[in-house]
């Protein structure tokens, strides 16, 4: 579900447009790789710096990571204003730019899908012959699920959600990119899940594409915050499609990780940047050198604040909230990488860390909120 744009080394700068600017939303390298617990030397994943970007979210979208694109109203919303650099110039351009932002977001994943289906990030032939792609500890926090309804947002192409439907949720994806969900359905019919359910819609228009029907779970997360805009109006879209007695459940990357410089010991970047941040990058999280067109992209920045308060404020209330010292990608100097080792079985993919002795920080969470 995720996919962000590697961050050339040496860039800083507090929302900087272009190929140097950093992103909010993080992809990962091969999760599929083979796991070692030696620091990874040299440049990093398909970047000649060797620094992801974090921009996009990590998965879908050029250096996103794979499977949350997500498509907002048509009529940019207030939080659409410009975008002020570190020397405190607003950049009217770059945010006048960033008004066309639900259209620009979509052309740029819609031309990833087929880099994505066809990569050895994804593996689909790995995940036809039966792996699940969670993490370790999100099975344990959601509960079983089975006979459960369960609504993904923000789905890409689909291999999260059939995870869910493997272990007996009747699913439903939802996606804006006509191409990702094209994709999903291909996948769910070739593994047997003909009963998933892929919708294409933006995400704030998902109440209506749905009809009005409610799930017991609303699941999202990996790199789909940092493609909206309006997070309260986000939180209201997701409790509004909670049946009572359901909950949202949302993994993510954490926001102050987000921040750190590159060798983890102090913040590089705004915390509290607001306005959207924009990019022109080609290829993809899965692989760089590939030629793509559509290149520009649009995100936000949300803090652990701005999550929790839309959260509570759409009248959801919180079961938990956890934070995990280890994260998807390779983003910081000498991490180590080791298998995912979180929950009571753990996951197939392999994690990141910081190496043993360094002050570890918070680098991904996941929270639960229920409907009464």
């Amino acid at each position: 579900m995720v996919s962000p744009a590697l961050h050339r080394a040496g860039s800083r700068g507090n929302g900087a447009a272009g190929p140097t600017a950093r992103r909010t939303c993080p992809r990962p390298p091969d999760p599929h790789a083979g796991v070692d617990t030696e620091p990874g030397p040299g440049p990093r994943h398909g970047t000649a710096s060797g620094r992801p970007h974090l921009g996009v979210r990590p998965r879908p979208g050029p250096a996103a990571r794979p499977g949350k694109t997500v498509g907002l109203s048509t009529s940019a919303p207030a939080s659409v204003r410009p975008v002020t650099t570190t020397s405190g110039q607003t950049d009217s351009g770059r945010a006048g730019r960033a008004e066309d932002w639900r259209e620009t977001n979509r052309a740029m994943w819609d031309e990833r899908v087929p880099l994505h289906t066809g990569s050895a990030f994804y593996d689909l032939a790995g995940f036809k012959a039966g792996r699940n792609d969670l993490r370790g500890f999100e099975p344990d926090e959601v509960g079983d699920v089975t006979g459960k309804r369960l609504l993904h947002l923000q789905c890409h192409i689909g291999t999260d959600t059939l995870s869910w439907a493997r272990k007996g949720a009747d699913v439903t994806g939802l996606d804006f990119s006509g191409a990702a969900v094209e994709a999903a359905r291909t996948l769910a019919a070739e593994v047997g899940e003909e009963r998933a359910r892929f919708v294409q819609a933006d995400v704030y228009d998902a109440p209506a594409a749905l009809q009005g029907e409610t799930f017991d779970i609303v699941y999202t997360g990996f790199g789909a915050l940092c493609w909206l805009p309006d997070l309260a109006r986000w939180a209201r879209t997701a409790a509004s499609l909670i049946a009572p007695g359901g909950f949202l459940y949302l993994a993510e990357f954490h926001p102050v990780a987000m921040c750190l410089g590159e060798d983890g010991g102090a913040f590089a970047e705004d915390y509290f940047a607001r306005g959207p941040l924009t990019y022109d990058e080609p290829g993809s999280y899965v692989d760089m050198s590939a030629p793509t067109r559509h290149n520009r992209s649009v995100e936000w920045l949300h803090t652990m604040g701005d999550v929790v308060s839309a959260v509570s404020a759409a009248g959801l209330r919180l079961e938990f909230l956890h934070e995990y010292d280890f994260t998807l990608f390779e983003f910081l100097d000498d991490m180590v990488r080791g298998q995912d080792t979180s929950g009571s079985r753990g996951g197939g993919s392999a994690v990141y860390r910081l190496p043993e002795g360094r002050p570890r920080v918070p680098m991904v969470y996941s929270l639960r909120a229920s409907k009464e």
